[in-house]
């Protein structure tokens, strides 16, 4: 199978989510016969005209009225109001409930009494999670909880890195001087809470970091490109 088709069929048979919307029935009969492995949740009209928002758990796919052609990956951007339609969708079924943040095993930082919050997942020795830190230096207004998730598939010493954090006296400024000065924690042993924390990553879905999850439980994969459009990103309810 040519490496591009089989790109495709794993995008549409990734393990989805059941959310149970209303659905158009002939775009989504269409579909399913078309292919009956995409486990659609919800269809309905897209902001563009002529189009239709195909759910399929977390991800969001478009069709035409038929149901003939199917458009994996595209993006719907508004350019007047300066929005991805399609980023806020995808936003709004992933939601996470706060509730479900044990908040007591993160490393808190930013003003205590913030109106705002934000919950951090991120991996010493991930690069993006340290743009990300850098970011979150000249955030105001947040309080941010992390919580240590290192991907050891991807960053092998990041276990290390993430026990040796949590174990010492000042985690947070630990935190900052290993992923933004460079400095090795070293080595430290201490009951600690990747384990808990890696099964609560599991069961949220993420897979990846840093992700990022606000106050009203949208979240977000990546670091954005300011502090700016990050405390924009917070605020947007």
């Amino acid at each position: 199978m040519p490496r591009r088709i089989s790109f495709f069929l794993f995008m549409l048979l990734a393990p989805t989510l059941v959310f149970g919307e209303p659905m158009d029935s002939a775009v989504e009969q269409a579909i399913r016969q078309a292919i009956p492995q995409l486990n659609i949740t919800a269809v309905r009209p897209a902001p563009m005209e002529g189009l239709y928002e195909v759910q399929a758990g977390s991800n969001i796919y478009y069709a035409d009225k038929n149901g003939r052609h199917l458009i994996v990956g595209g993006h719907i951007i508004d350019t007047q109001a300066q929005r991805d339609l399609t980023q806020e969708r995808i936003e709004d079924i992933t939601r996470i409930d706060w509730k479900r943040l044990p908040l007591d095993l993160a490393i808190v930082s930013g003003d205590p009494k913030a109106p705002h919050k934000l919950a951090v997942f991120t991996d010493p020795d991930c690069p993006y999670c340290k743009r990300l830190e850098a970011l979150l230096k000249d955030l105001k207004g947040v309080r941010v909880y992390t919580f240590l998730y290192p991907l050891t598939q991807l960053h092998p010493d990041a276990w290390r890195k993430a026990q040796a954090i949590w174990c010492s006296k000042d985690r947070h400024d630990t935190l900052v001087k290993t992923m933004l000065e460079g400095i090795d924690p070293g080595h430290a042993t201490c009951a600690h809470p990747l384990d808990r924390i890696g099964k609560l990553g599991d069961e949220l879905g993420i897979s990846g970091t840093p992700t990022l999850i606000a106050g009203d439980g949208r979240r977000m994969a990546g670091a954005p490109r300011s502090v700016e459009d990050l405390k924009a990103w917070i605020l947007r309810q």
